[in-house]
């Protein structure tokens, strides 16, 4: 087995989880399956890892970095604040619907970790972690499209949080993706309306030549 460093073995065997578990469910999961499906020994396993509690808190970041790495990607400044804020939701949205036993698996993480006892703080943890990450799109995007907002960061991130977890609940429930786009504009609409300004005085993007918005 050719050396790896073990930053990269840790990754390896994150993103193996998330697939083993995504197919089998969080409580099915165990090291041998994980293994398996790395192509690496138990020994390496545990070398990485020093307890199940440190994977699937690995997991959990992993699997909300790969939802949000899109909506990243996508919220590059457009002509208005609505139309950059309805990107990156339709970016994240699209991933909802391609990658859907992925996102189920978030749920299932938390109820597991709410269950089980020692393992609530991941919970927490998951759900910190996706208001967190809003925080910091949200004070990115005001840098490249300087606007003010009616209410505290903190507060936005966390509803936009909320937001997101109930539309992709609401999508592995119903499986109806025929009103998404309405829903979408919707929370387009109420956001950039946070921002105190009509929609012909939205702030526009500045010139912006670098690389996308990334955190």
């Amino acid at each position: 087995m050719a050396r790896m460093p073990s930053a990269e073995r840790r990754r390896q065997l994150t993103e193996a989880a998330i697939r083993v578990m995504a197919r089998d469910g969080v409580a099915r999961a165990t090291t041998r399956s994980i293994c398996a499906e790395a192509g690496v020994s138990l020994s390496v396993f545990h070398y990485c890892f020093e307890s199940k509690q440190a994977l699937l808190e690995s997991v959990i970041v992993a699997i909300t970095e790969h939802g949000i790495t899109v909506a990243r990607e996508a919220i590059r400044p457009r002509a208005t604040l609505r139309e950059t804020v309805r990107a990156g939701f339709r970016a994240y949205w699209d991933h909802v619907a391609a990658n859907p036993g992925e996102h189920m698996l978030t749920y299932e993480l938390t109820q597991y970790a709410l269950r089980r006892p020692g393992f609530e703080h991941l919970a927490r943890h998951q759900y910190q972690l996706y208001s967190d990450t809003y925080t910091e799109l949200i004070e990115q995007l005001r840098l490249l499209m300087p606007f003010e907002l009616r209410v505290p960061v903190p507060v936005l991130a966390r509803y936009l949080a909320a937001m997101t977890d109930g539309l992709t609940l609401n999508h592995l429930v119903l499986g109806d993706a025929e009103g998404v786009e309405a829903v979408l504009d919707m929370i387009a609409d109420q956001v950039a309306g946070l921002t105190g300004t009509t929609d012909g005085d939205r702030p526009h993007a500045q010139e912006h030549t670098g690389p996308p918005l990334s955190v």
